[in-house]
Order: C-alpha cells, then sequence, then structure tokens
C-alpha cells in the first residue's frame, strides 16, 4: 500500500552522543559522522528513503498521524559504524506499556504498535540503505589487529 503523506523534517543528530543507552544498538567507535550524515538527510537522502519506504509501508495515514503527533521521526538517530562498513541507526517506537501510559488516543490495539514499531524500523534501514549506496563514499578505517590469522589464500 502506498503512504500518500509529505515526508517529515528529517532529525537533528546529536554529533557527540554516544550509542550506549540503547539496548538495540551493540557498537563501539570512537567517530559517529552524525555531523556530516545530517547534512546527507537534509540534502535529500531522508526524502529519497522517505519516498521508497512510503510506496511500500503498511502504516496507512491515520496510523502515519500517530507517529507524527508523538514526532517519533524525530526521535532516530543514524551514526557512521566504521567497524563494519555501514550507516547504524536507533529507530525510536512504542514502548510495551503504551496501554498504561495511554500515550496517544490513537493507539487502540497490539496491530496498531506493531504497523508503527515494524514501519518505523523498515524506515530506518531505508534511510541507511541510501545514505550507503548513494551519499556515502568513505571507506572504513578500520584495520583489525596485527594477531588476527589470516585465512586467505
Amino acid at each position: 500500500m502506498t503512504l500518500d503523506v509529505d515526508p517529515p523534517a528529517p532529525p537533528e543528530l546529536e554529533p557527540d552522543m554516544g550509542v550506549d543507552d540503547y539496548d538495540d544498538v551493540n557498537v563501539s567507535v570512537e567517530e559517529y559522522r552524525r555531523e556530516e550524515l545530517g547534512e546527507f538527510l537534509r540534502e535529500g537522502a531522508w526524502e529519497r528513503a522517505f519516498e521508497e519506504w512510503a510506496a511500500d509501508t503498511g502504516m496507512d495515514e491515520e496510523t502515519f498521524a500517530v507517529v507524527t503527533d508523538l514526532d517519533l521521526f524525530d526521535r532516530f538517530d543514524f551514526f557512521w559504524d566504521d567497524f563494519a562498513d555501514r550507516v547504524g541507526y536507533h529507530a525510536p517506537g512504542i514502548p510495551e506499556d503504551w496501554r498504561e501510559r495511554d500515550i496517544h488516543p490513537g493507539l487502540d490495539s497490539w496491530g496498531t504498535v506493531s504497523t508503527i514499531n515494524a514501519g518505523l524500523t523498515e524506515f530506518g534501514q531505508t534511510v541507511c540503505d541510501v545514505l550507503k549506496e548513494e551519499y556515502i563514499d568513505w571507506e572504513a578505517d578500520y584495520e583489525p589487529p596485527d594477531d588476527v590469522p589470516d585465512f586467505g589464500d
């Protein structure tokens, strides 16, 4: 299903923020390159990824309205993972205790919550793919330690 809405503004990435606080992110790098990634997002990567994602998402306009009401797109984080030579990300989501916290009147079922969480995860990956394929031209600086065995030829 195609989601026919305008893309939200890209998030402001915090250059000095670490990823240690995320339960779903496990990387250990010194330079996250958020300033450069943020610039790429503003230059069109965000909108390009949004258009690609919106063409095939399971999210409808009503569910998208909940996501925008909760400012979830503003809470995305993207960072360079030099070790894996990839763009990493943290996608926001609806917490498991959403009913108790009465987060939004549009959240009325686990199906809606699941659609939002899955959709945001898929969007985050789409942004990473667009950044890596169309914007990033730097190479990973990671060099394995000298004591790692060489299993090549």
